[in-house]
């Protein structure tokens, strides 16, 4: 280190900061999702990364449904600046809800910053549109539906987006908050109750917009299902494009 920074000369060109944490277990995820999609015959192959596990940021979803709630975009913009202090010349967010804050985290940083929700957005239209079309299938956290992320990001690349009916959307908060979050085992069946349903309304494709999802698909062998299209895995394969790497097979 370099007056708080890294030194240039013992690092890569595209050194990728990490705002993590949000929630943890996602982020040990993207982590071991970046080292499996980076095709390398050697560490030296690998991205250098700087991490902020940064666990205690303030709740997003509890923000957006009560404006009196603690602001987690000041510390999100906090940390970005540390990690561009600290040499990230890349940024990334492996969690969906917070990207509702990251103009905040935009405005404080001069550094690119990789958008989970754009990626999945375009992902998920190409994927309706190679298919036989069809809605586009949001799972996601009470606060990213009421903040209407992914339908944002949906109506720009001309997708419609499925909203998850009150009894769909209570199932997926029970494998967010009570399982993953919690510690505890997804409930599979549970899982599939809810893509089922989507599927049934029409969806074309189920975007899994929260990364606590994303663990119980990496983990509980839902790779090879081709109704998901995965949030934690399409923002993985673009930093590692973006940071100059070559991917491997399995996620080129």
């Amino acid at each position: 280190m370099t007056g708080g920074a890294i030194d240039p000369a013992h690092w890569s060109s595209q050194v990728v900061g990490v705002l993590g944490g949000l929630g943890p277990a996602a982020t040990g995820v993207f982590l071991d999702l970046l080292v499996r999609a980076t095709s390398a015959a050697s560490d030296q192959d690998h991205l250098d990364l700087l991490v902020s596990q940064h666990s205690t940021t303030p709740d997003r979803t509890a923000r957006i449904l009560d404006p009196s709630a603690p602001d987690p975009g000041i510390v999100i913009a906090r940390d970005a600046r540390m990690l561009e202090r600290a040499g990230a010349t890349l940024l990334v967010m492996p969690c969906n809800t917070a990207h509702h804050f990251v103009q905040q985290a935009e405005a404080a940083t001069s550094v690119p910053f990789l958008s989970i929700v754009d990626l999945t957005a375009a992902a998920a239209a190409r994927r309706v549109e190679d298919a036989d079309g069809g809605s586009v299938a949001v799972f996601a956290t009470e606060g990213n539906i009421r903040a209407e992320v992914y339908q944002h990001a949906l109506d720009q690349v001309g997708a419609e987006a499925w909203i998850p009916t009150r009894a769909v959307q209570d199932r997926i908060n029970t494998l967010i908050y009570d399982q993953v979050k919690a510690g505890r085992p997804a409930d599979l069946a549970l899982f599939g109750e809810c893509v089922a349903a989507a599927v049934e309304a029409g969806a074309g494709t189920v975007v899994l917009g929260c990364t606590e999802l994303s663990v119980i698909y990496d983990q509980q062998g839902l790779r090879g299902d081709r109704r998901l299209t995965d949030s934690l895995t399409e923002l993985a394969r673009a930093t590692v494009l973006a940071a100059g790497k070559p991917l491997t097979p399995a996620f080129a």
